[in-house]
């Protein structure tokens, strides 16, 4: 298979990128250490420039996946060559080098791209001063390729006429004879082997000729054909210097079963034309030799996995195949013995007297007491004698007990007429402690043993084939499987950071450590997007992207702060605790005068929003990703839901959960050292003293009813935000950093905290009293009405004014809208009555862009730049709507995603376990509930083999730490 660029190749390449030509370094990245991306544009147009040391150069339309962060060697590319214009492309001589230059005078800078042996990448400036290079190394004693040191150009080969006749001549003289004429003239030509061979067919040589097989080198014949191939190889790079190429792949055909006429065309050399070698052979044809390699080496992986599944296929047809060999030889050995055995006992009936007389003399000499050898010398000297006794036997095996015996068919020289095949002379093996007749009956025996054999051999040889066959046809279908699935899974962006989806359908992602939290804030949060924290220790992260520039609905808020608490200490520790939010402007990386920011610190300036505390529950599913015709189909699933439908909601999940919980609760450790935080409920109801504030009231803790034990929606929860609420606000509105969780002290002047009042205070006792009757009531009210009925009583009593204070508390999108309003913004008094001072996320002026798979690898430095030229889209929320975790009969889906998310986000989702704190490992709780997933009895088959098709390191990889999982039916299922 063909690997690197060859000279006629980059010959062909360097005519055609010349296109390229003038556009602007927009930025650069790296695939791997040797491989690197250049992204070139201009106005309404882009293309991004792809290089590999020692291999290749060509643009590309295909998404290379990029390493998280730039190397030392991108960082320093990126510095030089930003919004430098590519002045010319161009190839050193003749040689396997091209040049390109970014910029002209005094600002200009090179790159030298060596595609011969080893390979290597240099940074020059305008005088070939090396600034960077990717492999240093010196050449002999005086040329060093190093930094500082000036790039040698003159170097390279320049292009030379042909060889004289003299030359040519001279050059055939030193080969030796048999030598391949190809490999002769290659050091000497600047052609490359492809057109070398191509050249020698077209003057009429034949294929694969040889010194002296095929060409005289004393024959002037041969060396004037020789010499009118080497003007054609010159017209052809004439012609690839002036016109672009068409590009060609030559294919070769995989079969994937020999014994059918089924195969698969893999990729084997890319060609800028079609070569005479390559005639009869299939072919893939481009518009252009640029289109052709890049369609070369961008499918190479497919092709990888393509030839794995045929070797995997090739495999289990082996082994079906080996299974039918077997059995086929089994039963002709078995046949081969039988008859064996019947024509030995035959020859032994037929000459019984000659057996019996040999035993008897062989026991005689034993019985004598004779020692072996002696027996052995009288048996010679009896052979010599021509005794027909001795002669017929021809081995003594007496350690044995046995003697060989050479006998033939007695009767094979009658001449009466018979049907039966006379028998041919065979060594038989006689036991002495038997006769002729024993003898003979222990043959017949053991060919009536082998018959037995060849009977059951039959009869298990088509439940045999069967079994192999369905284990054939599993195999085939699983490798197929797996093929299309690898082929269709795309990593996305997000997948390298924690992650999940809000039940409103926001894409919240997490740091799993200080620098990917760095990148989180520095590279991926834009305008409009909420930062989450926890102050807690190595606490992550969280950012909600919010493309839209909408406010983000609390639920959404709710579950980013559960997702920040449990990536922290607090999993481990199985304690409750509370998160926070600031918009992405309040997030800044310059410290306070004398102080330094580490990595994955962050200065946060102004009021913090406190989220209620949240209990330690995620969950464990799988989202599906849908092909573009199923999407429509799942419009909705994840949406911002008005009040009512959202209480009914929760209500019935609630119903479900406390079901599920009843039916198992199971945890991955042991049962011993339990205490009550080990063991949380399975929905969001549970003892209100674990999630209410430290601070106490001044009259006592409030009773809680049935009605109020629901979290956070708890009534007393609300009532105590909204006594608290200036102390809330007031105290978070100093400067703090985030990864230190230390607040910067207040300068004096500033306002103290101040506590709120209490204004529901006696009403609680009320809905105490009036709650046992109107229970008996809702027991017999359909399902939903019943949460609808507890809403009305619970809010009963509530004025519009205070309505308005709890909507601001909780960040709600409901608050009535300001009557007054002023369109200039100025001239009128804001409205009276008390307001607390909560912020509210702003509105971007501009249009947000979203993150696509191309801004994960951007600039540490500048990739918060916006790119002028980068369209305007959303295709963040329109990649979200083709993943669902409910996936219908109907769907077609390409493959599976595991999240870890917050239990209450997974509610719908049809494959769902929730995790708590515990002692059980992670892998461990992940295949649990896998192979629960796996025999769900509502589970398709093609569900079922995306879900195994899902790699064991991706499994696990999301839980926060140690786990208890608790789902129902699990502890039936791993009985």
């Amino acid at each position: 298979m063909k690997t690197r660029f060859s000279t006629f190749d980059i010959i062909c390449n360097v005519t055609e990128l010349q296109r390229l030509v003038g556009m602007r370094v927009a930025q650069v990245y790296d695939v791997g250490n040797t491989t690197y991306l250049i992204k070139l544009q201009r106005p309404e147009e882009k293309a991004v420039l792809l290089i590999e040391s020692g291999i290749r150069f060509h643009s590309t339309a295909f998404e290379w996946p990029k390493n998280a962060s730039p190397s030392g060697f991108s960082m320093k590319l990126r510095k030089h060559l930003r919004n430098k214009r590519l002045e010319s492309l161009r190839q050193m001589g003749m040689d396997r080098i091209v040049d390109f230059q970014f910029g002209t005078g005094e600002a200009a800078y090179h790159i030298i791209l060596e595609l011969y042996d080893r390979g290597n990448i240099i940074l020059t400036d305008y005088e070939m001063t090396t600034l960077n290079i990717l492999r240093p190394h010196t050449e002999g004693e005086e040329v060093r390729f190093c930094v500082r040191e000036k790039y040698p150009t003159g170097r390279a080969r320049e292009r030379m006429p042909p060889p004289s006749v003299e030359r040519i001549k001279q050059i055939l003289s030193e080969a030796k004879a048999g030598e391949s004429l190809r490999k002769v003239l290659n050091p000497h030509l600047e052609y490359g082997p492809a057109v070398i061979d191509h050249i020698l067919l077209l003057a009429g040589f034949p294929a694969g000729v040889k010194i002296n097989k095929g060409l005289d080198p004393n024959s002037e014949e041969d060396i004037s054909k020789l010499m009118e191939s080497l003007q054609q190889a010159e017209h052809m790079i004439d012609r690839a210097l002036q016109e672009k190429s068409r590009g060609y792949i030559l294919q070769k055909k995989e079969l994937r079963d020999p014994s059918s006429e089924d195969f698969f065309l893999s990729n084997q050399e890319f060609h800028p034309t079609v070569f005479l070698q390559m005639r009869g052979q299939p072919i893939r044809e481009f518009d252009s030799f640029d289109q052709a390699v890049d369609e070369f080496y961008s499918s190479q992986e497919s092709q990888k996995i393509d030839l794995k599944a045929i070797q995997q296929e090739r495999e289990a047809l082996k082994k079906l195949n080996n299974v039918k060999k077997d059995h086929v030889n089994r039963l002709q050995a078995l046949t081969k013995t039988q008859e064996a055995d019947r024509m030995k006992a035959e020859l032994i009936m037929r000459n019984q007297e000659l057996v019996d007389s040999a035993i008897i003399a062989v026991r005689t000499a034993i019985a004598s007491q004779a020692s072996w050898s002696d027996i052995g010398i009288m048996l010679k000297e009896a052979q010599s004698q021509k005794d027909p006794i001795a002669t017929c036997i021809k081995h003594l095996k007496l350690e044995m007990n046995h003697i060989t015996v050479l006998l033939s068919d007695p009767f094979s020289d009658d001449d009466s007429d018979s049907d039966e095949t006379p028998l041919k002379p065979t060594l038989i093996d006689l036991n002495l402690d038997l006769g002729a007749f024993a003898n003979a009956r222990s043959y017949y025996d053991q060919k009536r043993s082998a018959a037995k054999k060849h009977q059951k051999t039959i009869e298990s040889q088509e439940k045999a084939f069967k079994s192999a066959e369905k284990k054939t046809k599993q195999t085939l279908k699983e490798v197929q499987v797996l093929t299309n699935i690898s082929k269709a899974r795309k990593t996305f962006w997000f997948e390298k950071f924690f992650w999940f989806i809000s039940s409103e359908n926001y894409l919240v992602i997490g740091g799993r450590d200080q620098v990917q939290n760095e990148l989180i804030v520095k590279r991926y949060m834009r305008a409009g997007d909420i930062y989450v924290h926890a102050d807690l220790s190595g606490a992550s992260s969280i950012v909600i992207k919010n493309p839209s520039g909408k406010p983000v609905p609390p639920k959404t808020l709710n579950e980013a702060g559960v997702m920040a608490v449990s990536y922290s200490v607090a999993w481990e520790a199985k304690v409750l605790t509370n998160a926070w939010w600031v918009q992405s402007d309040q997030v800044s990386k310059t410290a306070p005068t004398g102080e330094y920011l580490t990595t994955g610190s962050f200065m946060i300036r102004g009021k913090k929003n406190y989220l209620l505390p949240a209990h330690l529950i995620m969950g464990f599913s799988f989202l599906f990703k849908l092909e573009e015709s199923s999407v429509s189909r799942h419009a909705g699933e994840r949406r911002v839901r008005g009040a009512d439908e959202e209480a009914d909601l929760r209500h019935d999940f609630q119903e479900a959960s406390e079901d599920a919980e009843q039916e198992i609760d199971l945890d991955n450790s042991d049962d011993e050292n339990k205490s009550e935080e080990d063991t949380p409920k399975e929905n969001v109801e549970g003892n209100a003293d674990e999630v209410e504030p430290t601070e106490s009231n001044e009259s006592g803790d409030h009773p809680k009813s049935d009605d109020e034990s629901l979290f956070p929606d708890t009534k007393i929860a609300v009532d105590h935000l909204v006594k608290n609420v200036n102390d809330i606000r007031v105290s978070v509105s100093e400067e703090y950093i985030v990864g230190s969780s230390r607040p910067i002290p207040k300068e004096k002047g500033q306002p103290k905290k101040t506590s709120g009042q209490d204004k529901e205070k006696g009403k609680q006792e009320d809905e105490e009293e009036d709650g046992s009757s109107k229970k008996q009531q809702q027991t017999q009210l359909k399902r939903g009405q019943k949460g609808k009925l507890k809403k009305k009583e619970k809010y009963k009593d509530q004025d519009e004014e205070e309505r308005a204070l709890r909507m601001q508390v909780l960040q709600s999108a409901g608050a009535p809208k300001e009557k007054a309003k002023n369109k200039k913004g100025k001239g009128k008094a804001p409205p009276s009555g008390p307001k607390p001072n909560i912020p509210q996320p702003k509105i971007p002026k501009k249009t947000i862009r979203a993150e696509d798979g191309t801004q994960q690898d951007a600039n540490r430095e500048g990739d918060d730049e916006e790119d002028p030229a980068e369209p305007v889209v959303l295709a963040e929320v329109d990649m979200l709507d083709s993943l669902t975790g409910i996936p219908l009969p109907e769907d077609e889906i390409l493959f599976a995603v595991p999240v870890v998310a917050p239990y209450n986000s997974l509610q719908n989702y049809k494959y769902k376990v929730k995790l708590t704190p515990g002692t059980g490992k992670r892998g461990k709780g992940a295949r649990t509930a896998l192979n629960m997933f796996l025999r769900d009895r509502q589970a398709t088959a093609h569900e079922k083999d995306l879900l195994k098709a899902v790699k064991d390191q991706d499994l696990a990889r999301n839980i926060p730490g140690s786990v208890k999982v608790s789902a129902p039916q699990l502890q039936k299922l791993r009985k």
